[in-house]
């Protein structure tokens, strides 16, 4: 079955998400300053907080479980090319990573894991991917290739995703859709606010966003796992 997600120029028009109301459909456009405000960002990051707390993830992480203390996977990225992103490893090195969601409950999810998914720490190495051109602070989040390609054959609009730059938080992400998708229905109201951030974005809406990441992580998500 597929889901048709593209609204109207006039329903979107009249669309509103938690407070944020949508603007009529425009071609997506370049923000200069998105790009500096991420590798500025990315880079306080990398220096002020990364540098010491790498080698103290490292050692918990070898300490609990044998295999390498990063993880990378291959996502879509912008124009549908394919990265390498970059985490913390959170599970027991197995042969599903690259095809096979976490959920609540994964015997593959270590104890160091779990902490780590749950304050989203595990995601911190993509600021580097940040540096690297690769990933942004705010976007659509990318997924991995396998649903990329499962995805884009039964959801309207999926493949709309790609024409910006993928981020490490995003509007869809703050207002609660994020972790593992069950069923279709789930991906589907995810690219219907990850298209609306796409057509409306803006400086002030990403630093709201990065603002609420903040205040989730501190607070906690249920569907972080």
């Amino acid at each position: 079955m597929e889901y048709n997600l593209l609204l109207s120029e006039n329903k979107r028009s009249a669309t509103t998400y938690e407070g944020h109301r949508a603007t009529k459909t425009r071609p997506v456009r370049a923000l200069p300053i998105k790009r500096t405000f991420d590798v500025v960002f990315a880079f306080l990051v990398v220096a002020l907080l990364l540098s010491w707390l790498v080698p103290l993830i490292a050692l918990i992480i070898k300490l609990e479980s044998k295999g390498p203390v990063f993880f990378k996977q291959l996502r879509t990225g912008k124009d549908n090319q394919p990265f390498y992103c970059f985490k913390f490893r959170s599970m027991q090195v197995n042969d599903e990573a690259h095809h096979r969601q976490a959920s609540k409950g994964d015997a593959r999810i270590t104890r160091v894991g779990a902490f780590i998914r749950k304050t989203n720490i595990d995601e911190l190495p993509q600021f580097i991917n940040v540096l690297r051109g690769e990933m942004s602070i705010v976007g659509p989040r990318p997924h991995m290739l396998k649903h990329t390609e499962e995805y884009s054959q039964v959801v309207s609009g999926f493949m709309q995703r790609h024409t910006v730059t993928p981020g490490i938080t995003g509007l869809a992400q703050v207002r609660g859709f994020r972790g593992e998708t069950k069923e279709t229905i789930a991906m589907v109201k995810r690219v219907e606010l990850d298209i609306w951030y796409i057509e409306n974005r803006s400086f002030l809406l990403d630093l709201e966003i990065v603002a609420m990441t903040v205040v989730q992580a501190v607070k906690g998500n249920e569907n972080a796992f």
